[in-house]
């Protein structure tokens, strides 16, 4: 037993090793996601979840220390807040424009013509681009276009919306990534 001693200081010692190899492997490329509401092309809304991975490392502004960044295409944007009220109800419509939807505060649902429906809440993404949609002809949401949308539960909902210039594109899921 008097040989063992030095195990618990020879288990530190490679703990301590393990730790400090870890932190210099450099940091691995982070993978992100965000909600496509698209149409494709005969008129009909969808809902994808769209992987965000061309993420580089770089200052933004200098001396501040490297982040991990995905520009998107240059966009002229309209931003706002909006504050949906209690039970705010959406009935079926189409996006104004194409534009990115963050939830702040609350939760809200948006439900595709294809019957998709997912639930957001803060720091989830989505890029609405359901402009080019047609009224369906028959099925569950005969004659409904674009999408629904409504608040989960009894608060209101904050939402942070970017709203592009640019023109809608049809038939092309998860085109940011």
């Amino acid at each position: 037993m008097k040989y063992l001693w030095p195990l618990p200081l020879l288990l530190a010692f490679f703990v301590a090793a393990a730790l400090v190899q870890a932190a210099e492997k450099p940091n691995e490329k982070p993978l992100r996601s965000y909600q496509h509401l698209w149409t494709d092309d005969n008129g009909i809304s969808h809902i994808a979840r769209c992987p965000v991975s061309n993420f580089f490392l770089k200052s933004m502004s200098p001396p501040a220390g490297p982040q991990w960044q995905d520009p998107m295409a240059p966009q002229t944007t309209t931003l706002m807040m909006t504050v949906q009220p209690r039970h705010w109800n959406g009935a079926w419509h189409p996006d104004p424009k194409p534009q990115w939807i963050i939830p702040l505060k609350g939760r809200w649902w948006v439900r595709a013509m294809d019957g998709t429906r997912v639930e957001m809440g803060p720091g989830d993404i989505l890029f609405g681009e359901d402009q080019n949609v047609r009224p369906l002809p028959d099925g569950p949401y005969k004659g409904q276009k674009g999408h629904a949308a409504g608040n989960v539960g009894d608060d209101e909902v904050t939402l942070l919306v970017i709203q592009s210039a640019n023109p809608p594109e049809t038939n092309k899921p998860c085109r940011y990534y």
